[in-house]
């Protein structure tokens, strides 16, 4: 527990300057960041079986890219270029014949390094894309993830009884999720209407700060469950405690994929 809460407030320490920094200096942080979830993914996927090494730089270099994209701009939107996509499919499909053995390397391969780019690189993105807007917004999601997931675990430590998802991860309750849904939506709804915008009608900011609060515990889930397949407990140990970036980035990526389609009424 000390060397948890020690790697906390060093990362809490480390986060903050570049937060309050914004602009190519966060940017550049979570293009790190990003690099690190990406070799978390693939290094979780190699313990069945390894990928080609070249593949595997292109790999790095897209989610930089994508990390990194339309990084100067100050509006909440997102435009994706259909073409990176057709150059996606065209470099990490046509390998397969290439290398023309489907146990170096086969569609299942190809499906998983696309879908780690789009993921890994486009989150984070999204969080720079955030932060540039304003930086309210990322403490806004910031509160959502932090204390809904404290007060998950606080509440099913006290009262769980019941397991929500046994199998992916023994340890979470019905009652916690609810107790952590409940406590972040009260504190984040709370700065959004007080620092925000507190003209937004009370109903949508509740509901959809508790609907954020559940993606962000499901996002918590969904690593979870990648980790039970793979046989892993932790995506890496670069944060002494706490495990991999990933580990701790998992229910703001998914908050964040979430909160851009609700910036609208938001």
């Amino acid at each position: 527990m000390k060397i948890r809460v020690i790697s906390a407030i060093i990362m809490i320490a480390i986060f903050i300057p570049f937060l309050i920094m914004g602009e190519l200096p966060f940017a550049i942080f979570m293009a790190v960041l990003g690099l690190c979830g990406l070799y978390e993914l693939i290094h979780a996927r190699e313990s069945k079986k390894k990928f080609p090494f070249l593949l595997k730089v292109i790999a790095y270099i897209i989610v930089l890219f994508f990390c990194m994209y339309n990084i100067d701009s100050i509006e909440f939107q997102y435009k994706f270029d259909y073409r990176v996509m057709a150059l996606l499919l065209f470099i990490f499909l046509s390998p397969m014949v290439f290398i023309n053995d489907n146990k170096k390397y086969n569609l299942n391969d190809a499906l998983f390094l696309i879908g780690s780019l789009l993921f890994i690189g486009l989150s984070f993105n999204l969080i720079v894309i955030t932060r540039n807007f304003d930086i309210t917004y990322i403490l806004y999601l910031l509160m959502i993830t932090t204390i809904s997931d404290t007060f998950a675990l606080i509440t099913g430590m006290l009262v769980g009884k019941h397991k929500l998802c046994p199998k992916i991860s023994p340890k979470k309750t019905v009652e916690g999720f609810i107790g952590g849904i409940f406590m972040g939506t009260v504190v984040a709804s709370s700065f959004y209407y007080t620092v925000i915008n507190p003209s937004i009608p009370l109903v949508y900011l509740v509901l959809i700060t508790a609907f954020l609060c559940a993606i962000g515990q499901l996002g918590d889930l969904v690593f979870s469950s990648i980790k039970r397949y793979y046989d892993v407990k932790d995506f890496s140990n670069i944060i002494p405690g706490h495990g991999g970036i990933l580990d701790r980035f998992d229910s703001l990526i998914f908050v964040s994929f979430a909160f851009i389609i609700f910036k609208g009424i938001l």
